[in-house]
């Protein structure tokens, strides 16, 4: 787990998906079902990765309370600024 967190700590905006990718896939049971997209946002600075998982894992991926998926989302937005970028995660059911 430490190294996904390292790689999208210190990936490049280009490889952020990659990064997000490879972070689902360790926490759900069936990484083969997981869909990462990518999608320019409202303004320039603003990129959407959009995360699709099996029904089964949804739960894993949000986690009690919400906590895993803040804390995706927290790394994630970490990640961006230190790019000066803005990176949205969002969750497809």
């Amino acid at each position: 787990m430490l190294t996904a967190y390292r790689l999208l700590l210190t990936a490049h905006f280009k490889y952020m998906k990659e990064a997000v990718e490879k972070l689902v896939k360790a926490l759900v049971g069936q990484p083969d079902a997981v869909e990462v997209s990518e999608k320019p946002g409202e303004s320039a600075n603003t990129t959407v990765v959009s995360v699709k998982v099996n029904e089964s894992d949804m739960g894993r991926l949000i986690g009690r309370e919400g906590r895993t998926i803040k804390a995706i989302r927290s790394l994630l937005y970490a990640a961006s600024q230190k790019q000066q970028k803005r990176f949205v995660l969002e969750v497809i059911e």
